[in-house]
């Protein structure tokens, strides 16, 4: 089966099996993960689409993929040939999925799906939509794709290791007593977690189970006096063991199953994250009574960074910084000396530089290193099929390094020939939206929501926008992309809080000539001089520090304020790496922050 459409052939000859009038193939795995162990990327191998997010619904004539504008472009591209219709979500008279499979199919028809890859709160959803039209939604546990992937990665068995405190600036015990504290004051007897990153952040953990994100597959209850972790035995030797032992109960992953199924038949009030726990685990718990659905507080006291924390993260910004500052710098030169770049020369170049420090661990997700035309592709990973030389243009480098302290996101949008007016038109407007968010000050209780036109306006004033959020929730040595707030329209409404840490990246895009975005990592802080005894006002730390590209700003478009901003943004940048770079490095870097 080599082809999409003999994939999609097969898939529907095993619906026939089961007697399903539509399958469903989302990108998720059991953990609700945005990135996903290659064993469970079952959407990319039917689909060939590899974007982050997207779900596939298969029905007997039809075929379609439901993504964001992150990937419109590239799905486009993908899914080309395949058979494989692209739904662009969010966009005019584009159906949702379920209006897709209301429409398509009949009263009395079965919609089908592994439970385990539908959260319990998208599962009530559908199923309401669908039964309303007598479309049944019917979960199957034998899951279809992988009985068609025969050569299917198995799970991995990486070891995992310990975070020590004086990194994640809060103990194992610690954490767990302030989980069992949120557990009381909610009246339940236990809790389930089942997001990666919660697991790991809880029992001060890490893997590298998942590319780019240093979790590891397991699932943790947490009750009131023990607490137990189901992971695959393989990958916690016997001195890791000794010393979780006081705490939690190692039980193979595999065993989670039947422990729920235990659970379920006890009196307690088990406390399950809705959005995030899988409808598999609803069903194990089949008799519990009086399920607590609310979010797990796990996601909230990870969210907010205690002082630890953020030393951490400065820290790994002021390396990462040395790392894009030399490699922008390394660019530069190789082109001036005709020298060929390719894209994916540059994605391994700036690894090469980040990997030279020793608290490196590896990326925070696949660099995205894009040449004119490619740069629209918001989400762009070059491939050796894709792979073209950094010519005259605009080069946009989105990258991040995964620290043994921090977690980095940064992209730099740089010219590497003549710059047109309406290139720095539309990289200055950028550039506004970008300062714009970095100097807002704004009242405790607002979430990103609120504040994400601050962004957009600019571009707005010229009729146009970009197809992504602002900015995204950052982890500790964790997921690059961690909610539950952010700086988005789509944003749930979670107020910002001291202690959060962000993206801050709005961008432009020209389909099929160039894209530009500028991003940098903040942090919420609580704004002293604004703040009252009866108001709280919160500001953003700006913790990046790497250059932005002169040669592409329109000054004239620029406020007084927001050229001071620049101004001393870039003194920051220069008086914070300088001393760390070699003389040729810090020679260029002097030049790249002057004052405009």
């Amino acid at each position: 089966m080599k082809g999409t459409s003999e994939r999609i052939e097969a898939l529907r000859n095993l619906m026939m099996t089961e007697r399903l009038s539509a399958y469903l193939i989302p990108s998720t795995d059991p953990h609700q993960s945005e990135y996903v162990p290659e064993c469970w990327q079952r959407r990319a191998w039917v689909s060939r689409f590899t974007g982050s997010a997207g779900d596939v619904v298969v029905t007997m004539d039809k075929a379609g993929l439901w993504t964001d504008g992150r990937y419109f472009v590239q799905a486009e591209e993908q899914l080309s040939g395949s058979g494989i219709d692209l739904y662009r979500m969010g966009m005019p008279d584009v159906p949702k999925m379920e209006e897709f499979l209301i429409e398509e199919l009949s009263r009395g028809d079965k919609v089908g799906i592994d439970p385990r890859l539908l959260s319990m709160e998208r599962a009530k959803e559908l199923d309401g939509r669908l039964s309303k039209k007598g479309i049944s939604f019917r979960y199957v546990e034998r899951n279809l794709v992988d009985e068609l992937w025969e050569d299917r990665p198995k799970l991995p068995s990486d070891p995992i290791s310990i975070l020590p405190t004086s990194i994640a600036g809060e103990s194992m015990p610690d954490k767990l007593t302030r989980i069992r504290e949120r557990m009381k004051k909610n009246n339940a007897t236990s809790m389930i977690l089942t997001q990666l990153d919660a697991v790991a952040w809880t029992f001060n953990l890490r893997g590298s189970d998942v590319k780019y994100n240093p979790v590891f597959i397991s699932y943790a209850v947490i009750g009131p006096r023990r607490s137990h972790l189901f992971i695959d035995l393989q990958k916690v030797n016997a001195r890791m063991r000794k010393k979780l032992k006081r705490y939690v109960e190692i039980h193979d992953y595999r065993d989670i199953g039947m422990f729920l199924e235990g659970l379920g038949k006890q009196k307690g009030r088990i406390w399950t994250d809705e959005k995030v726990t899988n409808k598999w685990i609803e069903l194990k718990l089949g008799e519990a009574k009086g399920l607590i659905r609310d979010r797990s507080p796990v996601v909230e006291f990870k969210s907010i960074k205690n002082d630890r924390e953020l030393k951490g993260f400065k820290k790994a910004h002021v390396h990462d910084g040395i790392a894009v500052c030399r490699f922008l710098r390394w660019l530069e030169r190789s082109l001036r000396m005709g020298e060929t770049v390719t894209e994916l020369d540059a994605a391994r170049k700036v690894e090469e530089f980040r990997a030279q420090n020793k608290d490196h661990i590896g990326p925070s997700f696949s660099t995205i290193a894009s040449f004119g035309e490619h740069g629209a592709i918001i989400h762009y990973e070059p491939t050796e099929e894709t792979n073209i030389p950094v010519g005259k243009g605009i080069f946009l480098l989105d990258s991040g390094g995964q620290y043994l302290y921090g977690t980095t996101d940064i992209t730099r949008t740089v010219t590497t020939g003549d710059v047109t007016e309406e290139q720095k038109d539309h990289f200055t407007r950028v550039l506004k939206g970008h300062i714009a968010i970095a100097s807002l000050r704004f009242p405790k209780g607002f979430s990103g929501k609120q504040i994400d036109a601050f962004a957009r306006r600019a571009l707005w004033d010229a009729g146009m926008n970009y197809n992504h959020g602002t900015g995204h929730g950052i982890g500790h040595y964790l997921n690059v992309h961690e909610g539950p707030m952010g700086i988005t329209p789509r944003d749930t409404g979670v107020p910002l809080a001291d202690g959060n840490v962000l993206s801050n990246e709005p961008g432009f895009y020209k389909v099929g000539e160039y894209g530009m975005r500028i991003e940098n990592v903040i942090v919420v802080v609580r704004d002293e001089e604004f703040s009252t005894e009866d108001t709280t006002f919160l500001r953003f730390e700006t913790i990046t520090l790497a250059p932005i590209d002169r040669r592409l700003i329109n000054v004239h478009l620029l406020t007084n304020e927001e050229r001071k901003w620049l101004n001393n943004y870039h003194r920051d940048v220069y008086h914070r790496l300088t001393r760390r770079l070699d003389p040729d490095t810090r020679k260029w870097l002097k030049d790249r922050t002057r004052r405009i």
